[in-house]
């Protein structure tokens, strides 16, 4: 229950991020390959959608875990493994990422919300 509630509240974190992202805070070297210090439109709504994601897998780590029964069990299950691969494949994609701001920030972060979510779907 403990990674989940660290996950949740990393997303939470994240969520305020993309949301001051969306409208129209200038971090955008943190994220989206660090090209727009303000990001365009079509950005912005990515940021948005990026928001709706993270609370599907806050509800899918918290189901998982127990602390709430919102979902299905092989939802959960299957769910939290989708996760964990989504979280994987974005530690090279963010590893790569020519915004070298975004390479050091949020490399580190996405692997360590892949463990997380690894702890969460093998509970």
């Amino acid at each position: 229950m403990t990674a989940a509630i660290i996950l949740t509240v990393a997303l939470a974190l994240l969520a305020v991020f993309q949301l001051a992202l969306a409208l129209g805070a200038p971090l955008g070297h943190l994220a989206w390959g660090g090209a727009h210090r303000v990001l365009p439109a079509k950005l912005r709504i990515g940021s948005l959608v990026s928001i709706v994601i993270y609370a599907l897998i806050v509800v899918i780590a918290l189901d998982r875990a127990g602390v709430v029964d919102v979902v299905p069990d092989p939802v959960s299950t299957v769910g939290m493994w989708v996760v964990f691969g989504y979280f994987l494949l974005g530690i090279p994609l963010n590893a790569i990422s020519r915004s070298r701001p975004e390479r050091f920030t949020m490399t580190p972060i996405v692997t360590a919300l892949a463990v997380l979510s690894l702890l969460v779907a093998l509970s």
